[in-house]
């Protein structure tokens, strides 16, 4: 039933009631005439003293029993379910008139409430006042009917002392302990010296595991001690213990008791609740399930005695413990109902509840039908308690809003629920318990299926809770034998190896939420999509031109006969192929040159299949590593790994390429010689066949390093030479002469095929005439493969000329993906080579095809476009490598620099000057455009850098170039820049790996398990190429889940309200979503509430509105005539900072990390001094020559 209806049926049965408690139409109520054939008149209203699941527990059954129900509440519990499942319901107090527990502990006022209201009776539940003697007391004494025990028999049964009294008289056996409550630390340390360790210090006025120590050992005694006294008084007001032997690994048997006001007690069999965490139970179970019989006897014998001697009333439970030779001991007995009370219920079909009620109103068990003959048991029952608690973080309590709740049910399953429901704030004023899940079934396997079951229907997002664990719990397999004794939780440790839900569909639309909210926040992309609409899939065609089915991908293709003859017979079957064969690239370098390297994982898949089949004649898909790995993660948040596969399994006959920069693996610098090998070997099991290997500098030390990971790792080896320049022109130093020499050696390191890599698209149809046909003739076994990028428009005419010179493959990009920065188009490249001797085998008609939907993809990608027009002729002059010039672009635009991009071209040239005519490949590429920026940004000319190199702040990269972190250059490094820019900083003269330590594989393991609770051995790669991006990237995944199984279109787009679209989370498991509204802003939390419709049912996320949470500061400038302020060197964000206002610091330090997009660059001081004046965070955004600090002389 719905609150609304909840509400509209106590108004429509019982009336509304006025201020003042009265009801004008009571006379009329439907209680009112339902109460003629209920058998307990002299009550007409009860009030329950509780909160959370056990008031509306108890209100369901005083409804069957024709009973108006009135509920009490605090301030804080305002918004409670209980209250709103009462018929009445009244606040205790005033507001801050009592603290969130204390108002369910204000006896007085609640009696009040209840004189007030015309209540008879009034229930106290568990916990709060249930066990206080003066409130049943008083409560009795206002001429209110107590449901519970006598305030008599509370008294006696209230402290465990008294109770232990009254077993020891009964001779009911119990475990050795102190005489009566210990309020001295010398009686316990008595104790201990007599009867020895270990021992269980407990509140002697109170339970549920608050004020309980086990002490094991002597050192420990007086703080145990200490603590456990303080904690009781603080929960029950009152710090004195009881001291007894503690028993080891025992089992926890209770039993329900029932009791009425003449005499006769009937017990209503055991429970077993040894599961238990820090003595709170966590699973409970009725019957026990290896109990001996004569065991059972005795303890329910020995229950009903105790019961009996103290003329029991009401419900009520003895507890004992078990031994491990079955020996049984008497702990104390709880005079009220139980949380757990359900499962006895379960089994027993009584309802304890009812019974209760009807006792204090005068019935007897005999008038009931609850007599011992005729009470029996029937199956199983468990119960699980669903809390808002973090098993990883030992049980943390969760607070905040509970976005979905979805419960479970069904045959056997039993709910008794508080403020589970969607919209419930969880508060950490009181217990953790949202519901209670009871299951039932005729055995105890039965049983535990069940309720497993019933945990993996539960939907509850927004707070932690414990249901992982509870799900662990069950499947252990000391809990699946029944055998699990009091600390078997904290004695058992693997059940913390927890598997979470993965909260999917929350996760997704809280990214949706933010979407709608603020827009995309992917870096680079400006504007929205051009092409919002159905993609069009492309037809493709056999020989005859008859359709070809793309359910299942293409089984030929170039991949078998690697999988069959493996890389030598591959690299012996290439050369013997008559054309000249292509490798496409626009699942890598194209879009990595033309769109930021922003194409996501999805698209490639969509399309797989029809690539399959219509370039099953393909060298290879150049499709991984390079830029693509990092930026998978940094940008898309996607798994660059699972990219991998994913691809495999759709494209199983076209060999894979990737980019792998040598020494440095993916990464941008040099790693450890293990890290390579370890990485080039989880991509060679993960579904990568061809490495082309380069290093940016051309060092053949560097290279080798990648080449022997690489053989090492199976896979084939493409030593790479990477060609910068024009070799015709004789002034430069890479000549001829020079890519010869690379290829000897590169031939030497046992490289299957050779490859040339045109970064910039320099290469000139002579050029590549000459190079090609002098390797060709040198080595006339060797595969060639040639890449370029066709920024000046002169790609296709140079591929043709590699072609007739000798080369076995080359590189081309899909019709509407090529040119200027990217490859060559692959169309005009084959209608160039057709009716050649240099063919490449693919049917043109299926490769355009497959060019309509990459027209189509590009036009969703549209807001990364770098606003390129046509061919760049000036790349013979600047020598901007194609992939990294729409990267350029991006970076001046995001350092304010968009508007000064011919100086921007015109400093790249000045900077490769400077630092001596390098290579300019990634990551030496970055290098150059890194230094190009710095000197725009800061209005440096060619010869101020080399004056002033001792007092810049150079970026990070152009330091690491400067160390010897990339290598060693052809010809050396350019001095005395390099000495004066790197100041103190070291040197290497041979390749940085030599210096590096290995890299410790285990620790990275284990820092991934604890911090993610596991991570695959990819995971470790991916970590150990780039820690920082990997941790961002899980941080980011831990907070919208994964992102790669959304349409494009949704992931960069704002939906529109109303537009429904689907979202396919695993085969099977489809999300049918609809943008409904998004909220007003809340001025006082800066968010908005956005709803969407999920499977016909609305959800809710709330979003940080980012407009709204700007604030329009405007930043002071560094004086630069002031030598004492410290300025930002360029535009970007504060990643660290690295010092403190009141530090000293001496020249040269790093005061600050500054990045903008993948350029890093220490803010340094430019003399000693102590910091003042620190007007930056981490995350703050700065212009360049923003003031960051002042050094004080």
């Amino acid at each position: 039933m719905t609150d609304a209806s909840e509400t509209n049926r106590a108004q429509a049965d019982y009336g509304t009631p006025h201020a003042n408690g009265d009801n004008e139409n009571h006379a009329n109520m439907v209680h009112q005439r339902l109460r003629a054939n209920s058998s307990i008149m002299n009550m007409k209203k009860i009030l329950v003293a509780n909160r959370g699941e056990i008031p509306i527990r108890i209100f369901r059954t005083a409804h069957e029993l024709s009973l108006q129900t009135v509920a009490v509440y605090s301030y804080e519990d305002r918004l409670s379910m209980h209250r709103q499942k009462a018929d009445e319901a009244y606040v205790i107090g005033k507001r801050g008139q009592f603290t969130p527990v204390a108002a369910y502990l204000a006896g007085d006022e609640i009696i009040k409430i209840a004189k007030e209201h015309g209540v008879q009776a009034i229930h106290p539940g568990y916990g709060f006042l249930s066990e206080n003697y003066e409130f049943a007391k008083k409560v009795e004494e206002a001429g209110l009917i107590w449901v519970g025990p006598s305030p008599e028999t509370i008294n006696s049964l209230g402290d465990k002392v008294s109770a232990r009294e009254l077993a020891m008289k009964s001779k009911v056996p119990c475990v050795p302990g102190t005489p009566g409550p210990v309020a001295k630390f010398e009686a316990v340390k008595s104790f201990t010296d007599e009867f020895g360790f270990p021992i269980i210090i407990k509140a002697a006025f109170g339970g549920g595991g608050r004020g309980m120590r086990v002490v094991w050992k002597q050192e420990d005694l007086k703080d145990s001690f200490e603590r456990a006294t303080s904690e009781a008084k603080s929960a029950f007001g009152n710090g004195t213990v009881f001291v007894e032997r503690f028993l080891h690994r025992p089992k926890h048997i209770e039993v329900q008791l029932l009791g009425d006001s003449h005499g006769n007690v009937v017990h209503l069999y055991e429970r077993d609740c040894s599961v238990q965490r820090r003595h709170q139970k966590v699973v409970e179970l009725a019957p026990a399930k290896d109990l001996p019989q004569e065991t059972r006897d005795a303890i329910l014998s020995d229950a009903v005695k105790l019961a009996k001697s103290v003329s029991y009333r009401n419900a009520g439970t003895a507890e004992f413990l078990v031994d491990q030779e079955n020996r049984h001991y008497f702990i104390e007995i709880n005079p009220r109902i139980q949380v757990e009370h359900t499962i006895t219920e379960e089994i027993t079909g009584i309802d304890i509840v009812a019974a209760q009620i009807q006792i204090a109103a005068g019935a007897s068990l005999e008038q009931l039908g609850l007599t011992q003959d005729r009470i029996s048991t029937r199956g199983f029952a468990f119960q699980c308690r669903i809390t808002t608690e973090d098993p990883s973080q030992q049980f943390k309590p969760d607070t905040g809003k509970i976005e979905v709740y979805r419960s479970a049910g069904g045959n056997g399953v039993r709910l008794d629920g508080g403020n589970g429901f969607a919209g419930a704030i969880i508060t950490p004023h009181y217990d953790s318990m949202l519901t209670k899940c009871t299951c039932r079934g005729s055995t105890y396997e039965i049983v535990r299926r069940k309720m497993l079951r019933a945990l993996v229907e539960f939907r509850i997002r927004g707070v932690k809770t414990n249901i992982p664990f509870l799900a662990s719990l069950l499947t252990h397999p000391t809990f699946i034998d029944g055998t699990c004794w009091t600390t078997f939780i904290d004695d058992t440790p693997e059940l913390f190896s927890l598997v979470s839900s993965q909260n999917r569909a929350q996760k997704l639309l809280a990214y949706l939420g933010d979407l709608a909210v603020n827009g995309s926040q992917i870096k680079g992309q400006i504007g929205e999509s051009k092409f919002k609409g159905e993609i069009v899939m492309p037809e493709v065609h056999d020989d005859a031109r008859k359709p070809i089915d793309v359910s299942a991908p293409c089984k030929e293709g170039w991949r078998n006969v690697l999988l069959e003859k493996g890389p030598e017979g591959f690299a012996k079957a290439l050369r013997a192929n008559k054309g000249c064969l292509i490798m496409d690239t626009t699942w890598r370098d194209a879009h990595q040159s033309l769109l930021a390297t922003r194409v996501r994982t999805v698209d490639f898949c969509n399309i797989a299949h029809e690539t399959s089949h219509a370039l099953s004649n393909a060298w290879a898909l150049e499709c991984w590593g390079g830029a693509t790995f990092d930026v998978a993660m940094r940008f898309l948040y996607e798994d660059p790994w699972d990219r991998l596969r994913k691809m495999r399994k759709l494209v199983p006959n076209i060999p894979f390429q990737m980019l792998l920069r040598g020494a440095n693996g993916v990464a941008y610098s040099s790693l450890p010689d293990n890290a390579i090998y370890h990485f080039c070997d989880q991509a060679k099991k993960n579904g990568m066949d061809i490495f082309r290997v380069f290093d940016a500098l051309n060092d053949v030390d560097q290279l080798e390093v990648g080449v022997k990971a690489v053989l090492k790792a199976g896979g084939v080896a493409e030593g790479t030479i990477c060609y910068s320049g024009d070799m015709l022109n004789p002034q430069k130093k890479y000549n001829l002469e020079y890519y010869m020499g690379l290829v000897e050696k590169i031939v030497n390191m046992g490289a299957h095929i050779v490859a040339i890599k045109d970064m910039a698209g320099v290469l000139k149809p002579k050029a590549a005439t000459l190079l090609v046909g002098s390797i060709r003739k040198k080595y006339p076994d060797l595969p060639i493969h040639v890449h370029t990028h066709d920024s000046a428009g002169t790609g296709v005419a140079s591929m043709v000329a590699c072609a007739q010179a000798g080369a076995d493959g080359v590189d081309a990009a899909t019709d509407s993906m090529s040119g200027m920065t990217s490859q060559p188009s692959i169309g005009a490249l084959i209608s160039s080579l057709e009716g050649s001797d240099h063919e490449s085998g693919l049917n043109a008609h299926n490769v355009r095809q497959l060019d309509t939907y990459w027209a189509q993809v590009r036009l969703l990608y549209s807001p990364f476009e770098a606003g390129l027009t046509g061919p760049d002729p000036e790349v013979y002059e600047h020598e901007i490598p194609g992939g990294q010039l729409t990267n350029l672009i991006f970076q001046a635009a995001q350092q304010g620099l968009g508007t000064q991009w011919a100086q921007t071209k015109k400093a790249y040239e000045q900077a490769n000057d400077l630092l001596g005519d390098i290579v300019k490949v990634t990551p030496t590429s970055k290098v150059v455009g890194d230094l190009a920026q710095f000197m725009v940004s800061n209005g440096l000319s060619y010869q101020e850098v080399i004056d002033k190199a001792d007092q810049l702040d150079f970026p990070s990269s152009v330091l690491e170039f400067f160390e010897g972190l990339m290598g060693q250059p052809y010809g050396g490094f350019p001095e005395p820049l390099r000495s004066k820019a790197l100041r103190n900083r070291r040197k290497m003269d041979k390749r940085p790996g030599l210096y590096l330590d290995k890299m410790d594989f285990d620790a990275i393991r284990q820092k991934l398990k604890e911090q993610y609770g596991g991570a695959s051995e990819t995971d470790v790669a991916s970590y150990a190429m780039y820690p920082k991006v990997f941790e961002d990237y899980m941080k980011f995944t831990q907070k919208y889940g994964d992102l790669s199984v959304l349409p494009t279109k949704y992931f960069l787009n704002r939906p529109e309200i109303g537009e429904e679209f689907t979202v396919e989370l695993e085969k099977g498991k489809m999300l049918i979503l609809k943008l409904l509204a998004i909220g007003p802003l809340s001025e006082q939390t800066g968010q908005r509430e956005v709803f969407y419709e999920m499977n016909g049912e609305v959800r809710q996320v709330t979003v940080d509105d980012n407009h709204a949470a700007v604030e329009n500061k405007s930043r002071a400038k560094a004086d630069a005539t002031d030598s004492s302020q410290v300025g930002a060197p360029m535009s970007g964000v504060v990643v660290e900072v690295r010092v403190k206002n009141g530090g000293e610091v001496s020249k040269g330090d790093p005061i600050a990390i500054l990045s903008a997009m993948k350029m890093e660059m220490v803010i340094s001081a430019p003399h000693s001094g102590k910091i003042s004046d620190l007007s930056v965070k981490d995350g703050d955004s700065v212009d360049s020559q923003d003031l960051v600090c002042k050094l004080v002389k």
